[in-house]
């Protein structure tokens, strides 16, 4: 089936704009700060991860619509948004969010203070408790600050990208006007307790505590005006390693200019105006719509500290310990549990991400394993599956593992890390030329009697053990033959040589074979539709962008496919207005939804896919991506269950309108809440019992078709 493209004519009616997109999910973040059905600790951390997101947002995207809007990439997207268009409505559209950023936190803040934790401002201290923290201040902090003045000797200093720092004026004795930063070190404490005298907690943010003591720092010179602000830099860099001979020594060089890339956004706290702010945008070169001036502190995703000083049970979450992995019960090894279970669903954070390092664990104290394979993409700076790893490379097993060095702002842990697993004998390769690594892949070679077996995890998620307890992913482990010698094969491609003619038995990779196997799968429903046999897919995945797959989609809702999207972040795909056949959902809640799950009906048999891949076209063409099926009918029961729990979410699941907005949930029903219904399905499911939610019976995929009005309509 040719998909027809048409990037002459804008398809509003199709597509939406994916940055513009995006900022609604980060919209869709921050209205969980703002439900009064979280604790309140919850809530600030909404806030924090709103703030965090944006924070890249600005790094990597707004950078880049910023380059294109300058030059020659200034080109309507498939909505008929030109760079130069959109960057005016998101700077509207983030200011209107801070607004409510700002109001949500001082509500949260309001009820923390009402429960004896107070974030102060320094004026507002009594005498004695201002006395007692100039005092600590003098003593902790002022021994870590320099003031960095600017004068014909001292140009313009190199601000760090995402610090605070504070802007000053100061007279020097001779009457001359100097301006002058200090930074407010990321080392030290953001809040500062005070010894207080009524009985409260009190704190006080460092750069107010700073910026009262400022005349410790310029003791000769009179301070005539200071503010707080804080600069974002383009970090997009695009690393091509196409002709680069050492990828490290490029990476390391590229990653030495990035602290000196241009400013995008500038951050000052308060409504300030006048003439500092004024110096700051054109030392800068800033214009004025880079400017942001939020009523909230600055670098709100810092308040995560607030969170973990402040914990009280009453008001967080209660824990939602992960459930033991069933299949491994009697079992004295993980390698026997895979050989007489078959394969195994392993669904961190509702299983415990510790199964892969055990299995890895195993397999380095295992003479009769010989060899271990394995990507890694993100991993944590005191990383178990590397330090499993290192142990299997020092007992003499044969280890390659692919890291991928130009995973975004994790580049230097991943170079350390690789450097660290050349040091004990691993045989290290830093992925394809030209490629990203995205594909999650291990497999272990053990020896059992007179063969050889293989063992292979597949997985949606990093081999990131701190990611892996707030990010929902799912993975098998298996020791089928086609699927591991499928991931052998991987292997191959990845420490071998690039074969554009390399064939999967079960998996498609991309950038060979994933966009047409999806486009193949896809139209085999279509054609079912139009056969008159069942025909549905039900998608979930982090983001959906890709203009081909968006496209095809909508032919396939024309030809009576039912489509369910369960699109987390972006969604450039805008529902058919008069079409009952596409539902989007977005489901933001206390795990963030990583998982990508692909179900095709298949004219009644029902297959179901994982993948490392969004249906995206970086992850479709630019990437090494890795889609494998599920075969076992546990596995499919249990990814149909969750699936359902994530349709019938009416509690903390969005849907997409065909105006492109999102309506909130319908109502607060908890018992419908499908992250905790799946942590409740994981842990009865491992005492042996039924799932026990209030759900009633359920339905596989039930539509929500009525009488044929499109699903948001009937709301």
């Amino acid at each position: 089936m040719t998909i027809p493209t048409n990037n002459d004519s804008v398809d509003t009616e199709l597509f939406t704009s994916r940055d513009l997109s995006w900022l609604e999910f980060n919209r869709r973040v921050l209205d969980e700060a703002g439900n009064e059905a979280n604790p309140v600790l919850e809530r600030l951390k909404f806030i924090a991860i709103s703030d965090s997101n944006l924070d890249e947002f600005f790094m990597v995207r707004v950078a880049t619509l910023t380059r294109q809007a300058s030059g020659s990439g200034d080109i309507a997207d498939p909505a008929g948004l030109k760079p130069s268009r959109q960057l005016p409505r998101i700077a509207n559209t983030v200011k209107s969010m801070q607004k409510t950023q700002s109001r949500l936190l001082n509500g949260i803040l309001g009820e923390l203070a009402n429960g004896g934790i107070k974030i102060s401002s320094m004026a507002l201290l009594s005498e004695e408790e201002r006395n007692l923290t100039t005092g600590k201040f003098r003593r902790e902090i002022l021994p870590v600050l320099t003031p960095l003045a600017i004068d014909a000797a001292h140009p313009f200093p190199l601000l760090a990208s995402g610090a605070i720092e504070i802007a000053v004026v100061f007279k020097s004795p001779d009457n001359e006007e100097i301006r002058a930063f200090v930074e407010v070190p990321q080392q030290l404490e953001r809040f500062v307790e005070v010894s207080s005298q009524d009985g409260k907690r009190k704190f006080v943010m460092l750069e107010d505590l700073i910026s009262s003591n400022l005349g410790m720092l310029f003791p000769a010179g009179e301070i005539v005006d200071s503010l707080a602000c804080r600069i974002t830099r383009d970090m997009n860099l695009n690393i091509s390693d196409n002709n680069t001979a050492d990828l490290m020594q490029s990476i390391g060089a590229q990653l030495r200019l990035r602290k000196r890339r241009g400013a995008i956004r500038l951050e000052i706290a308060g409504h300030r105006k006048g003439k500092l702010v004024k110096w700051l945008r054109k030392s800068l070169h800033l214009d004025e719509s880079a400017c942001y001036e939020p009523d909230a502190p600055l670098c709100l995703r810092q308040f995560w500290e607030i969170v973990e000083k402040t914990a009280r049970p009453e008001w967080l979450e209660n824990e939602w310990k992960p459930a033991p992995l069933a299949a491994l019960a009697g079992h004295g090894m993980v390698f026997e549990a895979i050989r007489t279970e078959g394969e195994i669903l392993v669904a961190p954070p509702f299983h415990s991400f510790s199964t892969i390092v055990r299995m890895l664990e195993e397999a380095a104290d295992d003479p009769n394993v010989l060899a271990i394979k394995q990507t890694l993409y993100r991993v944590s700076g005191n990383s178990p599956v590397v330090h499993a790893l290192l142990k299997a490379a020092e007992r003499g097993k044969q280890v390659s593992v692919v890291v991928e060095l130009k995973a975004r702002f994790d580049e230097y842990n991943n170079i350390a890390w690789a450097m660290e697993l050349e040091r004990y004998g691993a045989h290290v390769v830093y992925g394809v030329a030209g490629l990203k690594v995205h594909a999650k892949a291990m497999l272990v070679i053990r020896r059992e009697g007179d063969r050889l077996m293989r063992y292979a995890h597949l997985g949606t998620g990093n081999y990131n053990d701190k990611t892996a307890a707030v990010y929902a992913d799912v993975g098998i482990l298996s020791c089928d033959e086609d699927i591991c010698d499928d991931v052998s094969r991987l292997f191959n491609l990845l420490t071998g040589v690039t074969m554009p003619g390399i064939s999967f038995t079960t998996m498609a990779v991309s950038p060979f074979s994933l966009r047409s196997t999806f486009e193949h799968l896809v139209e085999r429903e279509i054609s079912n539709a139009r056969s008159g046999l069942p025909a549905r897919i039900i998608a979930k995945m982090n983001s959906l962008s890709d203009e081909k797959m968006i496209r095809l989609l909508h032919i396939a809702a024309e030809s009576g496919v039912e489509i369910t999207l369960i699109v987390r972040g972006l969604c450039c795909l805008r529902p058919p207005r008069n079409s009952c056949n596409v539902r989007v959902l977005s489901i933001i809640d206390r795990y963030l939804e990583h998982s990508r799950i692909y179900f095709f009906e298949n004219g009644g048999d029902g297959e179901f896919f994982l993948s490392s891949a969004d249906m995206m076209t970086r992850n479709l063409d630019r990437r090494i991506e890795a889609l494998f099926p599920v075969k076992s009918d546990k596995t499919k029961s249990a990814l149909k269950t969750m699936l359902e729990f994530q349709i019938g979410d009416s509690c903390k699941c969005h849907r997409l309108t065909a105006d492109g907005d999102y309506l909130a949930p319908r109502n607060g029903d908890k018992d419908s809440r499908s992250q905790y219904r799946t942590w409740k399905y994981f842990v009865d499911s491992a005492k042996g019992e039924l799932y026990s939610g209030n759900s009633g019976t359920l339905k596989v995929f039930k539509s929500e078709k009525r009488d044929g009005v499109p699903p948001e309509a009937s709301r």
